[in-house]
């Protein structure tokens, strides 16, 4: 964790003293926080998708289609399990309705990065004129 102090001034001008802390963040932190069954399916595209480059460059285009409807099925299903806990909590905090929306969309993050590999992959793969 790491711990950092700001100072923060009020309407009156006297300074205050904030503590935050942050943890320290790391790929399967991330991909745990996506949520495991679809990072790992995102991820066997991703694997797919330099296969196919390599063996079938005509799927490359599907493949990275695919992972980006994979990436926004899981987010919307992520939304949709959010919205439905709020909905049984009732009142909930705004920090928490954030850090809700920051999960849900690590998925299509990681989806859009595998869509625009495949864009790089059939822009290399084009021919030349």
């Amino acid at each position: 964790m790491k711990v950092e102090t700001y100072y923060v001034v009020d309407s009156l001008g006297v300074s205050h003293p904030v503590t935050v802390e942050q943890a320290d963040w790391s790929v399967s932190q991330y991909f745990v926080e996506g949520g495991v069954p679809g990072m790992i399916v995102l991820t066997l595209l991703l694997i797919a998708l330099l296969l196919a480059a390599w063996k079938a460059p005509g799927w490359v285009r599907e493949i990275g289609l695919g992972a980006l409807a994979v990436s926004v099925f899981w987010t919307l299903l992520g939304l949709y399990q959010m919205f439905g806990a709020i909905q049984t909590m009732g009142d909930v905090s705004f920090p928490v309705i954030c850090g809700g929306l920051r999960m849900a969309m690590i998925s299509t993050f990681y989806g859009l990065i595998i869509y625009f590999i495949s864009l790089i992959i059939r822009i290399i793969q084009k021919p030349r004129i």
